[in-house]
């Protein structure tokens, strides 16, 4: 899975899971004009918004987040990712709240915005961190306390990776 899957259940494809991928066969004027921003100002452009439906949840509640990513410039960016994720959430850390290994394409890809285009994915976390371990999987409800939630823009590791967190409390 590349990212978190939408919460209408509706599949995306798995190299554009926001269905606004465009044809890169051809040039435009807009993929012109993405390619004279530099990738370090591309990063710093993109702001990240995460917010919650409460601040409060009861243990083994669901907690709903919406992520947005917003283009600041008028301009086209394209923020180029190591890998096919182009965005990721985690939970105190956790990819994903889960220690489950990833599968995602070792090919390079991009997290591309039209000029002021802003991008919106709700998730919603099931409020369980998942724990594997050879042939044991686990669904393990956290105790009281309080969580922080963090969205990203996945860059590599080494560069200026655009983020937002919110901390919500389960009781």
């Amino acid at each position: 899975m590349v990212g978190p899957r939408p919460r209408d259940g509706l599949g995306t494809d798995a190299d554009d899971e926001f269905g606004f991928e465009a044809d890169d066969s051809r040039y435009t004027a807009a993929t012109v004009l993405a390619s004279l921003v530099p990738g370090a100002l591309a990063r710093r452009v993109i702001a990240v918004s995460v917010d919650t439906d409460a601040d409060r949840y009861a243990r083994d509640d669901p907690v709903a987040f919406t992520v947005d990513f917003e283009n600041r410039l008028p301009v086209p960016v394209e923020i180029p990712t190591p890998h096919q994720r182009r965005w990721g959430w985690t939970i105190d850390g956790e990819l994903e709240a889960t220690d489950e290994r990833r599968y995602t394409r070792s090919r390079p890809s991009a997290f591309r915005f039209r000029g002021g285009e802003r991008k919106r994915v709700s998730v919603t976390w099931n409020g369980r961190f998942e724990r594997t371990g050879g042939d044991r999987h686990e669904s393990i409800v956290p105790g009281p306390g309080e969580y922080e939630i963090r969205a990203f823009v996945a860059t590599h590791e080494n560069q200026y990776r655009p983020s937002d967190s919110t901390t919500v409390t389960i009781e």
